[in-house]
């Protein structure tokens, strides 16, 4: 790798000093480096994201603009076309090398491509680097080199695979003084507002303690923990992942040093079962990369075509996304996204699938409410998810395996702790009455609504919808 007097590198979902592979070797081969962050220049809406994911993302990015001057150096912003205002830049401080790490989503690794031709027409060096997964999807195939279409043979793969280790934090980072800083972007950049105190304290330093108080208070206990929703027994690293103020290199090698060092074996395979969530994590941005055509329609080719109703039948979609369907694990489910931005993983399957098998809405539609509340959301992950609980997807659920959500309560909420934390009208109702549908489809309360619908009737037109698209 040459040595540079000027070098770019671009931020976007990694914004931290600690374990920043681009960003540690731009600072090692270059004289002067000049951190960037593009906002983009959509306003009043977007399908993929919201108005909390925008205000977390704003504070990741003040945070990162206060560490990076505490190294000496100033965060730069621009907004409009990456490649566009980057092109500007270049030239503006006469860079010798652009530095990024690569996207695993198809519109990151789109303006990639832009990026190194652009570098290319330049006559200027582009570097690479891999930063937001411990394995690339090449890097996991069968043993005749083809993407794994399941997960426990990939994840098999992946956990024999020698991890890459962490690099050394960036301490220091010259940058041109030249350059205008330009302006933090804000929500209101965007057309948004967001009045409500995130769940999450966004930035490196936050992102930081709450993988110290996982690895010190959950994942030891999260195997036996992680599906109780009233206990909440997760690591909440979702956000930190995604926007890149951890490394799944450190989230793991954390989690491998308390593994090693602990003597209880239950401890121990419990913290394995947390690292096999980062293979998770992987297999579906690998699906992702083989197979692009799942953020348009279905993975499994034999279910595409399959009968949807309207989402606006009798208003049912609406009242999912709002909480109001009568079915109490569901709609804490709901209330507590709206809410927060955030819903435990075990009532994300149960939501998803009510929607999908008990209100036969088509999961894309899950899929883009998920997106534009969750602080957590992963387009692969969250794809990958909805598909799986629809039936149609990578590894997914048979289609006949369709989750009752009343027995669910009982097997995952049984005190109905969890439904009422986030549904106060059913606070004085037995919780025993959540495990199963009220009598004459009644209400469980008053103040509470009936069930939109009956779960074993629909169950029956699950079936009956899958069968009848099998065979024709």
């Amino acid at each position: 790798m040459s040595h540079h007097k000027t070098a770019i590198h671009w931020f976007r979902r990694d914004l931290r000093l600690s374990d920043n592979q681009a960003l540690w070797n731009a600072t090692q081969n270059a004289d002067k480096v000049l951190p960037v962050y593009v906002s983009s220049d959509w306003e009043g809406g977007h399908s993929w994201t919201g108005p909390g994911r925008q205000a977390f993302l704003c504070g990741c990015l003040d945070s990162l603009s206060k560490n990076i001057e505490n190294a000496g150096g100033r965060l730069i912003f621009r907004r409009g076309d990456a490649v566009e205002e980057l092109e500007k830049l270049i030239n503006e401080v006469e860079a010798d090398a652009v530095y990024v790490n690569r996207d695993p989503d198809p519109h990151g690794k789109t303006t990639e491509k832009r990026l190194r031709e652009l570098c290319r027409g330049m006559g200027i060096e582009f570097h690479d680097f891999q930063d937001v997964v411990l394995h690339e999807p090449e890097e996991v195939l069968t043993g005749s080199g083809n993407p794994y279409k399941v997960y426990t043979p990939y994840s098999n793969n992946w956990l024999d695979q020698d991890k890459p280790e962490p690099v050394n934090t960036v301490r220091t980072i010259h940058t041109p003084t030249s350059v205008k800083e330009g302006i933090l972007p804000t929500v209101e950049d965007w057309g948004m507002s967001c009045e409500d105190e995130l769940i999450y304290q966004p930035g490196e330093k936050a992102a930081r303690e709450r993988l110290k108080m996982a690895v010190k208070n959950v994942i030891g206990n999260y195997a036996e923990m992680r599906n109780d929703p009233a206990a909440d027994a997760t690591s909440h690293l979702g956000a930190d992942l995604r926007y890149g103020t951890l490394s799944p290199r450190e989230v793991f090698y954390r989690a491998e040093e308390a593994r090693q060092a602990s003597r209880s074996a239950t401890n121990r395979n419990s913290i394995h079962t947390f690292q096999k969530q980062l293979a998770w994590r992987e297999f579906f941005m690998a699906v992702l990369h083989h197979y692009p055509e799942v953020l348009e329609t279905d993975f499994n080719p034999d279910w595409r075509g399959l009968e949807w109703d309207d989402p606006g039948k009798d208003g049912r979609f609406e009242k999912w996304q709002e909480g109001r369907t009568g079915f109490p694990i569901v709609d804490a489910g709901m209330r507590q996204l709206r809410e927060t931005g955030y819903m435990h993983n075990r009532v994300r399957m149960i939501t998803a699938m009510f929607l999908t098998k008990d209100l036969h809405v088509y999961w894309r539609h899950g899929e883009g409410h998920f997106m534009r509340y969750l602080l957590d959301g992963e387009i692969a992950n969250n794809n990958g998810g909805w598909q799986w609980s629809s039936g149609t997807g990578a590894d997914a659920a048979p289609y006949f395996r369709i989750q009752n959500p009343w027995a669910q309560t009982g097997r995952w909420d049984p005190d109905g702790e969890y439904i009422k934390r986030w549904v106060p009208e059913l606070e004085k109702v037995e919780p025993k009455r959540f495990q199963k549908p009220p009598e004459d489809g009644g209400k469980l309360c008053a103040d509470y609504v009936a069930p939109i619908v009956d779960h074993a009737t629909e169950r029956e037109e699950t079936l009956a919808r899958f069968k009848r698209h099998k065979e024709g």
